[in-house]
């Protein structure tokens, strides 16, 4: 099942738009196949009642909001599940909690206990990583009069930081949180 508007929105590119990859049109249609895709709240509820063994797809990804709470409520307490995280786990959230042995996470108020196995995919990820951030900024036909760098943990925002400035010479900051930017 693939439990998230957005994934599912962005697997609908993915067969509009096949000049843009390098999947072959048979490729496309049977990835846009793989899924039963859970199109509103009710079959996400329905989804959770399920007994069959499944895989469910549902983000966000760091398990911060949306359905996936709701799986992980109905899942996570039953050791015969996994639940997998594919990508990075920013530090403060259930995701990175999970991810390092949480016995019990606190969803909607309350604590549910982690029984399931929990496993990482730490090389998959919908972020460009910082090469291809630069080949992308190094395409651009002109620099921008600012660049702000408003993702990323401290320590590796930093680093694209210092490597923007260092490599394309442009002016580049990393606005504190909440801080307002007027741009002119």
């Amino acid at each position: 099942y693939l439990n998230s508007p957005m994934a599912a929105e962005a697997t609908d590119l993915y067969c509009d738009h096949r000049e843009e990859h390098r999947l072959a049109p048979d490729q496309c249609r049977a990835m846009c196949r793989a899924a039963q895709v859970v199109n509103s709240v009710e079959e996400s509820k329905r989804v959770n009642g399920l007994k069959d063994p499944m895989i469910l797809i549902s983000a966000s990804g760091m398990a911060t909001g949306g359905r996936v709470l709701h799986h992980l409520k109905t899942f996570a307490p039953d050791e015969r599940n996994t639940v997998l995280f594919v990508g990075f786990q920013a530090g403060g959230t259930r995701g990175e909690a999970m991810v390092n042995g949480a016995k019990a996470v606190k969803i909607h108020g309350a604590y549910i206990p982690v029984r399931a196995e929990v496993a990482t995919l730490e090389n998959l990820s919908a972020h460009a990583d910082a090469d291809e951030i630069m080949t992308w900024l190094g395409n651009l036909e002109a620099p921008p009069r600012k660049t702000f760098i408003t993702h990323g943990e401290p320590a590796a925002a930093d680093a694209l930081r210092h490597r923007i400035e260092e490599e394309l010479g442009w002016r580049c900051r990393i606005p504190d949180y909440l801080e307002k930017v007027e741009l002119k």
